[in-house]
């Protein structure tokens, strides 16, 4: 995966409550289409017209916004089923964070495991930070360090959020889980050798 640490981008203001993962990314774009492919599909209804214009109103569409590589977004994001393809999708236009004061279970995981950080925060830091991005949004940026666990919001002040510990590390050194459990596979050889001579009925015979 690719490695997260300190991002620094434009932020987009999605301050919409309850954005289910059916909205990022329709279910029948899955079928046919990889994961690198879903980006032109992300918030579709949204995006577009029924004519396939592009809608000039949602903000995805307008500069500098088009940029952002952090979303704003308001309660309980990434909502409704669990398809993966909703992270992949917001990743194709870009995106590296999404910030939000809560989100679906299952996005979130989701999240971890495509380098993509969700950020918890209140509400209110989340619109005031809005509010900063939107006087001068390509020049108002946003920076979220994760080795920090902090977001800097444009007028320079540090609003701290929590991660769990062995997801901040995956991130920060680009690693799924099966890459973590691989860099702990002396441990892991360890164990089985004690666990063997302690169990050997649990163990085929070679």
């Amino acid at each position: 995966m690719k490695k997260f640490t300190v991002l620094t981008a434009i932020a987009a203001p999605l301050m919409r409550q309850n954005v289910d993962t059916d909205i990022i990314v329709r279910i029948e774009r899955l079928i046919g289409h990889g994961r690198d492919d879903l980006g032109r599909f992300c918030f579709e209804a949204w995006r577009y017209g029924t004519d396939g214009r592009e809608n000039p109103d949602f903000i995805l569409n307008m500069a500098p916004y088009r940029e952002s590589k952090i979303l704003l977004a308001g309660a309980n994001f990434g909502c409704g089923s669990s398809r993966e393809g909703a992270v992949w999708a917001l990743m194709g236009i870009g995106m590296r964070c999404v910030i939000a004061p809560s989100f679906g279970d299952i996005f979130y995981n989701n999240c971890f495991q495509n380098a993509m950080l969700p950020v918890v925060l209140p509400m209110p830091v989340i619109e005031s930070i809005a509010d900063q991005v939107a006087l001068d949004p390509a020049r108002n940026l946003v920076s979220v360090d994760l080795v920090r666990c902090t977001v800097q919001d444009p007028n320079g002040e540090r609003h701290g959020f929590s991660i769990d510990p062995m997801r901040q590390q995956a991130l920060l050194e680009g690693c799924d889980e099966i890459a973590l459990s691989l860099s702990r596979s002396s441990e892991i050889a360890a164990f089985q050798i004690r666990d063997r001579q302690q169990r050997p009925w649990a163990y085929l015979a070679r």
